[in-house]
Formats: C-alpha cells, sequence, structure tokens
C-alpha cells in the first residue's frame, strides 16, 4: 500500500460546483455571471420532449436562448457529434448547458473537440484521438482551446461533468476512442437532485455503480495519490449506503443529493488517475455489444478486482473497508453491492455472447486504461481470462 514517491495530479479547468439549488435558477444565475448573451442547450431527447424541465431551462434564459440539440445517441457516434458541432457553428453560441447524463455530455466535450480543431468529415477525428503505441504508452494529441466552454446539469450519476474526457464511437472500427482536451469539461457543475426524479431507477442506480468503479480503480491505480484517496474512499462509503436509500425511497431529495456529492468524491480521479481493465473491457463492451456504462461496470469490477487481487490486495483492502467489508474482499464487496442493488452481475446477463468475446479481445490492448491496468494485461489472453470470470 506504498505511495509513490513523486507524482502530478491536475485539477480540472472547472470554476465551481453548485448544490441543491433548483436547476433552471442555477443555470441563469450562472449565466449572468458569465455575462452570455447566446446559450445553446444540449439534452436528452427524454428529458426535452417528455418532461418540463428543458421548458424551465429555456423559460429562465429569454431571450439568451438561441436553440436546442436533443439529439444525442447512446454510445456517441461520430455522426451525431457532427451534427451538433455544425449547429454549434450555424447559431455561434457564446455557452453550451448540457442537461443529462454521460450521452449528452460526451457529445458536447467531443463537439467542442470539433470546433476546436474544425473536424467536419468523421475521418476526422482520427488524428485526435488518444491513441496507445506498441510499448503501451499513452499517445494524447494537443488540441486547441475551443471557442465555447460548456455548464452541466447531470441527471445521472455517471461522473462524466467532472471530467474534461469525451468518449466518441467509431462504428467502422467498433471502437469507442477517447479524446481530452482542458477546456471541454464542463466550467460548472450543477447538482439538482429533483431534476433527476425523471431518470429511469435502472439508469440511475446502475450509473451509480459507475461511480463506483471510477472511485474503486483510482484508489486501486498502479500510480495512486493521497487526495484521491481520501475523496475517493469516504464517496464509496456515502454511494454504498445513499444508493441503497434511492432504491427503496426513490423520492428521497436527501439521499439523491448524498448520492450526487458522493459521484463528486468518487470521480477526483476520473482522466488524472490511471484506471484499469474494469473502464476499459468496458469501452469495448459498449462498442461491440452495446452495452449501457452502468451495466459495464456492474459485471467488470468484481473480475477485474479478483483478476488484480495478486498485485494490489492491499488496496483493495482500503475499497473493501470503505464498503463495509472486513475481511479485505473488496471483489464480494461490489459483488454484493451489484446484487443488493438489483443490477446484473455477469456478462450474460447483459447481452454479452460468447461470439463476442473475440471481438472485444481483439480491441481491448488498444484501450489506454487496459493498458494500465495494475497487473499487466498483455495479450488477448489475459483479456480473455477477465472475461471467462465476468461470463
Amino acid at each position: 500500500m506504498t505511495m509513490p514517491t513523486s507524482g502530478v495530479y491536475e485539477y480540472l479547468a472547472q470554476d465551481r460546483v453548485i448544490y441543491g439549488t433548483p436547476a433552471a435558477k442555477a443555470v441563469l444565475d450562472t449565466v449572468n455571471g458569465l455575462g452570455s448573451r447566446r446559450v445553446l442547450v444540449v439534452s436528452s431527447a427524454t428529458l426535452s420532449r417528455k418532461t418540463d424541465e428543458i421548458q424551465k431551462i429555456r423559460s429562465a434564459l429569454g431571450d439568451r436562448y438561441v436553440g436546442l440539440f436533443d439529439e444525442c445517441v447512446e454510445h456517441v457516434p461520430r455522426k451525431s457529434v457532427l451534427q451538433l458541432a455544425e449547429l454549434a457553428r450555424e447559431l455561434q453560441p457564446d455557452l453550451i448547458v448540457t442537461v443529462g447524463g454521460g450521452t449528452p455530455m460526451d457529445t458536447t466535450k467531443v463537439a467542442l473537440v470539433a470546433l476546436a480543431e474544425d473536424i467536419r468529415d468523421v475521418d476526422g477525428f482520427d488524428a485526435f484521438r488518444i491513441r496507445v503505441d506498441e510499448a503501451g504508452n499513452r499517445v494524447v494529441p494537443a488540441i486547441k482551446p475551443p471557442p465555447v466552454r460548456q455548464i452541466i446539469v447531470p441527471t445521472t450519476l455517471s461522473g462524466a461533468e467532472f471530467s474534461n474526457i469525451g468518449g466518441c464511437t467509431d462504428p467502422v472500427r467498433q471502437v469507442k476512442d477517447l479524446y481530452t482536451a482542458r477546456f471541454i469539461g464542463g466550467q460548472v457543475v450543477i447538482l439538482d437532485p429533483a431534476i433527476t426524479v425523471h431518470t429511469p431507477s435502472d439508469l440511475w442506480i446502475s450509473t451509480g455503480v459507475r461511480a463506483i468503479d471510477h472511485a474503486v480503480e483510482t484508489v486501486c491505480s498502479r500510480k495512486p495519490q493521497p487526495m484521491t484517496d481520501a475523496t475517493c474512499l469516504h464517496g464509496l462509503t456515502l454511494l454504498s449506503r445513499s444508493l441503497r436509500r434511492n432504491l427503496q425511497e426513490p423520492g428521497d431529495m436527501n439521499a439523491r443529493l448524498e448520492s450526487q456529492l458522493a459521484v463528486w468524491l468518487a470521480s477526483t480521479g476520473l482522466g488524472r488517475i490511471e484506471w484499469g481493465a474494469s473502464h476499459g473491457i468496458g469501452h469495448r463492451l459498449g462498442a461491440v455489444a452495446g452495452v449501457p456504462h452502468g451495466h459495464c461496470s456492474c459485471v467488470m469490477l468484481p473480475s477485474v478486482l479478483l483478476w488484480n487481487r495478486s498485485t494490489n490486495a492491499g488496496r483493495q483492502t482500503l475499497v473493501a473497508h470503505a464498503l463495509g467489508r472486513e475481511d479485505g474482499d473488496a471483489a464480494q464487496a461490489v459483488a454484493d453491492l451489484v446484487a443488493d442493488l438489483g443490477q446484473p452481475v455477469r456478462l450474460r446477463d447483459v447481452g454479452v455472447r460468447r461470439e463476442h468475446f473475440d471481438a472485444i479481445c481483439r480491441g481491448a490492448l488498444q484501450n489506454m486504461m487496459v493498458r494500465s491496468n495494475p497487473r499487466p494485461v498483455q495479450s488477448d489472453s489475459d483479456v480473455l481470462e477477465i472475461l471467462e470470470l465476468a461470463w
């Protein structure tokens, strides 16, 4: 459990987090504070078409509202990102307000990359995606500052609002690529539990497990940090308690806000600490088999912990204790919590078939998180071992 004797922790280009204030009021206050005059809203189709939440924000903005993009697509294919970028070029907003889960957030993040680098076709993204070279080192292209920033009102617990990394799928290669730049993340984050009541319970809870994955792979990283140990371990304890409460009493706003605050704590390593194969293989599950992010964490994290135990058992003990298990078995602690929350626990439960395994393995070693797993993943056979544990 020794800590590295040197390291660097990079803070986000994020001005503030506002919590417990109604979303429309917090958005208006933020727009006023920033002096913005032309605001484009990005949201999920469900929020804009089946609830009045976007209308509330639109009404609050008045004549500063210039348009809405609600054509976000799960797993963020490149074409949908280009659609948003083209609308932004047409409307020329000076601020984007993103409302929803990881899909609209990532759509906006990668669209900001497209605006910064004038990407206008699907092939243009290739030059700016994060890659892994043959030696397993990350290659992170430099990206110019975008012409506009976003503020975020999250409605799930994925934690994407606390990162400057966006995921975008290339359907041709069946790979979810990652993009990062300092100013593509949320300049301001607004946590309003009331706006989250429209989120389906399964999505709310499963993205909460995604946040647990963020915290666990931060603590169990091969390069941990003292600050993220503190925040993530406390976040795990809060998530373990509040998610169970969310399931039992979904109308308890205090418990929903506690989950949101726990995600804030659990996400301090997002994009800044090296993660492992749970996230990395999860990206492959989404690209190959269409598995939602939260369910990827449900089915992969216990097996990855089990596979990694010989390398980082001491770190895993910290996780187990934070989740209330005193014997140090982090894999079982996570598996028990996932089961208590009524979430899927095996690959076969989320639509992954054995015939998917080859495609999942084929792209896994291209993923930077697979390559930074605490126990080195060096071949397709290693990935297959983990998949078999999760099957």
